[in-house]
Order: C-alpha cells, then structure tokens, then sequence
C-alpha cells in the first residue's frame, strides 16, 4: 500500500511538473502548441522511463564500487599470506599487467585518432542540424547533447567512421556542448553556422533526412551530405525538417523502414538511433540488418521482434553510454 501511495505521488508530482519541460518562447518567435492529453501522457511516461534509468545507472555504479572494494580486498589478502619474495613477484606481475592494458588502450585511441582524421577525407559526411535549439527545453537540449555524445563515441568504434559536421553549433546548445570531457579536442566539424551558409558550394549535395519525405534511399551517395535534425520535442513540431527543406530549396529523403520492418508506433527516431543506422549500413550495405539492429524492439511490430536475431539499439545504448563520457575524456587525454 505503501508503494502505490509513493507511485501515486510521483505520479502526481510528474505531472504537476509537465509545464515545466514545455518551452518558453524566445522573443520574436510565435508561442509553442500547447501540448495535448496524449503528448502529456508520453511526456509522463518519459519522465518515468528516465527515472527509471537513473535509478539503473546508481545501482550498476554501487555495484562497480562493491566489486572494486571485493577486489582490493582479495588483492590484499593475497599478499599478505605469501613471503616477502612471492609478494615483490605478484606486485611486478600486477605492474607488467597494467602496462600491458595501457599500452593497449593507447594504440586504440592512437588507431581511433588515424581513422576519424582520414574519415575527413574520403569519409561519408553527415550533418546534425542544430538549428532549432530556440524550440526546446533546457532538458530537451541536455538530451539531444547526450545523443550526440553517443553518436561521437560509436562513430569512433567503427572501422570505417563518417565526417561528422555540427552546423547551428551556438547559444545554450554550443554551452552544453562545451561542458562536455574533451568535447573540445573531438575530431568533427563544428559550425556556428547553419549548414545552408557552411556548406553553401555543395548545396545541390545537401540531402535532409525526414521521416515526411516521400523518396526512400536505396544506397548512401558519398558524394552527398546527408543531414539528421537535430530536435527533441515530443511530437510538438511535426512536419519541420521537411518545410524547412523545402522552403530551403534542398533534396529530402527518409530511411527505408517501411520496406523492411513495421513500426508498432512512429517511425521518427532519435538522433543517434539514425546516425547509427547509417554507420551500420555502411559497414554492411543491408538496411534490414542495420534497422534490426539498432531500432528498439518495442518500437517494432511483434512479428519483426520475433525475427529479430541481432541486439536490441536501445539496450545497447543503456548499458554503454554512462561509460561515453569515460571514453572522450580518455581520448583527449591521449592528444
């Protein structure tokens, strides 16, 4: 009874709290829709999936400690139940060890370094539109930085990495960007400007991805740019990618999801579910495996869940990303 009282609470508490994730208009912009009974349901249940997830990352971090300290005491225990010249040879072995990993994690930063400088070069260039700050939350915004983050650390795993660019890279999104471990050091393109002015000479190039398109991709030109917007709204702002496209004069395709998959709801995504699409499909040239791969299942049909035999994207994103952050701190360490 108690429990339900508690969840009965924060239900409550969550949902006095929805005005507070809604945007304020900046000055000169028209007030945003306000959000309807449905949106407010999906933004509740955000909220709790998010909670939901920070109580799961605490608990893998109390359990990291707990081993740790089981760790250490073993380690001590060990050298304490042997002689003065088998404790000098097990330090020495420990120290070998961790050279040994060091030098390891040094030729992979070094190899990573080698890969996204040459992805400059002759890599798939893609572009995040980060032109509609003004339309989101403080929250919304460190949500989108989150992704982009992971977006940062799996482009820089693959064996051969795209040319990422940030176009409309300023304000409080440029500020959060900042705060970043390292962001500072990372090998991509960041651009105040829009990518309509940065890339204004390869503008018959410039291709926007958007779920409202009506041509599908059949293959990835590495002539083109192919841009992702860069937009965490809740469903408020639909249509947007696509009228500005067209109101910008530039082509607009979507990603073919319809031909090999159902969706059990949208078939928008977040950004770094579709950046990964794409680094997938280039490593694989298969469509069908990249979507099964990286779209969540419970965003698929059951009978597509069903076939799936690869690894559920959002998992995947779960478990590794409180490990991001670690990782670009580690690299620009290395530089």
């Amino acid at each position: 009874m108690e429990g339900d009282a508690d969840a009965a609470q924060n239900d409550q508490n969550a949902v006095q709290n929805l005005s507070d994730l809604q945007p304020s208009p900046s000055q000169g912009d028209q007030p945003p829709p306000p959000l309807s009974k449905n949106a407010q349901k999906k933004l509740l249940k955000q909220k709790k999936y998010e909670a939901k997830k920070a109580e799961k990352k605490a608990l893998i971090k109390e359990q990291k400690k707990r081993e740790a300290e089981r760790k250490r005491k073993e380690w001590e225990e060990a050298l304490a139940g042997v002689s003065e010249e088998e404790r000098l040879k097990l330090i020495e072995s420990r120290r070998e060890l961790r050279k040994e990993r060091m030098e390891k994690r040094s030729e992979e930063r070094e190899s990573k370094i080698q890969r996204l400088t040459g992805a400059k070069t002759h890599g798939q260039k893609i572009v995040i539109d980060l032109e509609f700050s003004h339309l989101m939350t403080s929250s919304e915004i460190h949500s989108l930085v989150q992704q982009i983050m992971y977006c940062y650390a799996v482009n820089g795993r693959c064996p051969s990495p795209c040319h990422l660019w940030l176009t409309g890279c300023k304000g409080e999104m440029e500020n959060q960007l900042q705060r970043l471990p390292g962001f500072d050091k990372w090998i991509i393109e960041k651009e105040s400007r829009s990518y309509i002015e940065a890339l204004e000479d390869e503008k018959e190039n410039l291709v926007y991805l958007t779920a409202d398109a009506e041509k599908e991709l059949d293959e990835l030109d590495p002539q083109k740019l192919y841009i992702v917007g860069g937009l965490v709204d809740r469903n408020r702002w639909k249509g947007l990618t696509m009228k500005k496209a067209q109101e910008q004069g530039i082509q607009t395709a979507k990603l073919p999801i319809g031909t090999h998959l159902k969706m059990s709801s949208s078939q928008v995504l977040t950004v770094n579910q579709v950046i990964e699409i794409l680094l997938k499909f280039l490593e694989t040239k298969d469509w069908k495996a990249s979507f099964f791969q990286v779209i969540p299942q419970r965003k698929r049909c059951e009978t597509d869940s069903r076939e799936d035999q690869g690894v559920d994207g959002e998992e995947n994103e779960e478990k590794e990303e409180p490990s991001e952050k670690k990782r670009c701190t580690d690299d620009s360490s290395s530089r």
